[in-house]
């Protein structure tokens, strides 16, 4: 009887379909980390940035602040700027490329003002 042969047949090319569309899965599934990777990268530089513009409004270095805010493996992939109250945080996600990872660099920024007078 014909049919189990056709049978055979169809396991066999569900494979191959299967197998071609695999790089097409493996592409998206990538895609979909990086940006998930870009997201949390730029909601640290956000809180970096706040805890800078906090610090400095309270008299304290604001760049150092902000520093000491981020996860160690984001420090040496982040620029840290700090003046007149305004503090901004550049940070490159990780990425499987130098390349890439400087294209979706992500920044923040925050501000305060500084302190007020002497103290009390």
């Amino acid at each position: 009887m014909p049919p189990p042969i056709e049978r055979s047949h169809a396991y066999g090319q569900s494979s191959i379909e299967l197998l071609a569309a695999l790089p097409a899965l493996v592409l998206a599934a990538a895609i979909a980390v990086q940006l998930l990777l870009v997201g949390y990268s730029l909601s640290i530089a956000d809180g970096a940035a706040e805890a800078g513009a906090l610090a400095g409004a309270a008299g304290r270095d604001a760049r150092e602040a902000a520093r000491e805010a981020l996860p160690g493996w984001a420090r040496g992939r982040s620029r840290v700027s700090a003046a007149d109250g305004r503090v901004r945080v550049e940070l490159r996600p990780p990425a499987p490329l130098a390349a890439v990872a400087s294209a979706l660099t992500v920044s923040s920024e925050a501000w305060s003002r500084p302190p007020s007078g002497g103290s009390g």
